[in-house]
């Protein structure tokens, strides 16, 4: 059951609203495949509760790591909290699951579409993220800070 909420946290409830296009721009590309020359770049936390990766990569990226999806990904898997792909890493096919809490990134450069996640600074306090570049330079970043109370 759900805990008796004394006030609305608006942060919250658009930072999942903002997920949830994630999740559906995914669930379009698992039924359909991706349309035209859209393509994503998606950045996660290594690190997060739930997200599934081989040790190789964990060694390689121990904190944060970013994906694409466009030409070479297969059995694309999404659910409610996390989403599954296989891709190659070093010519190895690999499936990483990422819980859409682990998200701290995710755009569309074909689209000029971007979004940019907080994170839980607590969960991740003393630790430095190493993400890869993105080469989304154009793509209009939405960054909820905006709606943050201040």
């Amino acid at each position: 059951m759900a805990d008796f909420i004394t006030e609305f946290d608006y942060d919250e409830l658009v930072e999942k609203s903002l997920r949830n296009v994630v999740y559906y721009a995914l669930k379009v590309v698992e039924e359909q495949g991706l349309p035209g020359e859209n393509h994503f770049y998606i950045t996660f936390r290594t690190n997060y509760p739930g997200t599934i990766i081989s040790k190789n990569l964990k060694i390689q990226y121990p904190e944060s790591m970013t994906i694409v999806l466009q030409n070479q990904f297969n059995n694309l898997v999404v659910r409610h909290n996390s989403f599954s792909v296989d891709l190659s890493f070093g010519g190895t096919p690999q499936t990483i699951t990422i819980p859409y809490d682990a998200i701290t990134y995710f755009a569309d450069p074909y689209a000029k579409f971007g979004l940019s996640f907080e994170h839980d600074d607590a969960f991740y306090e003393g630790t430095e993220a190493q993400q890869t570049s993105v080469a989304a330079q154009d793509a209009e970043i939405i960054s909820i800070d905006k709606y943050r109370r201040k």
